[in-house]
């Protein structure tokens, strides 16, 4: 009986032993367990406040479009550009921003601009076959020969801020424009700038 005892006393030591080290390990399992999911939770929280990628967060579309007025040079004009930002990079909103600026008139005193005051666009649109410009009807009033060139000038270089080999077609309140003025100057349409060069002087 004695020696059965000693027998059964190691064999329960022992299962106190193991069952120790098992709870130990499952233990060291869980914390580590824990230990890393921890770094993912955090950021998982913090990564969606991130600019970089939060969605509310958009990079700013923009485009250079030009504007054009005419410099006296003391024997002829000469057409100046002037460069501003639109807040787009859709063609017809980029060109109908540069005529809306040409229209409203020249901030730097040092150019001018022959486009009659009151001068409106009535349309504008990027098409296939060039830029097809509307304009109301005091485009055409006042003005000599050296006028009605330079207001031509202005209206075909800023209709082709885009591409400037660009075709440009001119209507006055819906009609096509042929003849420009009193002194009766012919239009033959579409414009460019190479054949306002080749046709016009400033």
């Amino acid at each position: 009986m004695t020696q059965e005892r000693a027998k059964r006393v190691p064999t329960g030591v022992i299962a106190s032993v193991i069952i120790g080290v098992l709870a130990a390990g499952g233990t060291g399992a869980w914390w580590a367990f824990r230990s890393a999911q921890t770094p993912n939770s955090q950021q998982a929280i913090t990564t969606p406040n991130s600019p970089a990628t939060n969605p509310s967060v958009q990079p700013g579309i923009n485009q250079t479009a030009q504007g054009y007025w005419l410099r006296n040079t003391g024997t002829s004009l000469e057409v100046v550009p002037s460069a501003f930002t639109v807040n787009s990079d859709e063609p017809n909103v980029v060109v109908q921003t540069a005529f809306e600026q040409l229209l409203a008139g020249p901030t730097d005193n040092s150019v001018s601009s022959t486009i009659p005051q009151g001068t409106k666009l009535r349309n504008v649109r990027v098409q296939n076959d060039g830029v097809h410009v509307d304009l109301s009807s005091e485009f055409t009033s006042g003005g000599g020969s050296a006028s009605m060139s330079g207001r031509l000038a202005q209206v075909v270089y800023t209709a082709t801020t885009i591409d400037p080999n660009a075709q440009v077609w001119i209507d006055v309140e819906g009609q096509k424009l042929e003849y420009l003025g009193g002194e009766g100057v012919m239009l033959n349409q579409p414009l460019t700038r190479q054949s306002f060069k080749e046709n016009f002087q400033l």
